[in-house]
């Protein structure tokens, strides 16, 4: 059977590309006001990861950040290069290590904070909080339906 572009539903009937274009912008846009800070989306998450606890552990982080070992490593060693986190050994083992903000990752992260939240403004400030809730309840709802776990970074 040969199919016509009749049968073929347009990109836009379909909610998912609704759903995904409005997320590349949200995320395109918020990826260029965490970068004016020399950060990438997942060092931001790792940063309000750690900014909840004084410290962490390697396996925490990498739950939240959904990553590799090696991948989510590789965040904490850029994070400390730019002087934002630190490793710290424990007394239990020199082999085991927790992870801390410094006080400028500390302080850095209310700034970026505000970014999101000026982001949140950009793109959903013009819906009143009833359909914000309803919008973000589905969106959740989503979540537990499909069992979505990871935290997006990229």
């Amino acid at each position: 059977m040969k199919t016509t572009t009749k049968d073929v539903c347009a990109l836009e009937d379909h909610l998912g590309f609704w759903l995904r274009f409005v997320s590349n912008h949200v995320s395109g846009r918020f990826e260029k006001l965490i970068a004016a800070h020399g950060l990438t989306v997942s060092e931001w998450v790792a940063l309000r990861t750690l900014y909840n606890k004084a410290e962490s552990t390697h396996a925490e982080l990498i739950e939240a950040l959904g990553m590799t070992k090696s991948a989510a490593s590789k965040v904490v060693t850029r994070l400390e290069t730019k002087g934002l986190a630190c490793r710290i050994s424990t007394a239990h083992s020199a082999r085991e290590q927790r992870i801390g903000l410094t006080a400028q990752g500390r302080s850095l992260v209310p700034v970026l904070a505000s970014c999101a939240d000026e982001n949140e403004q950009f793109f959903f400030g013009h819906l009143d909080l009833t359909t914000k809730q309803a919008l973000q309840q589905v969106m959740i709802d989503l979540t537990k339906q499909h069992q979505l776990t990871q935290v997006p970074v990229e």
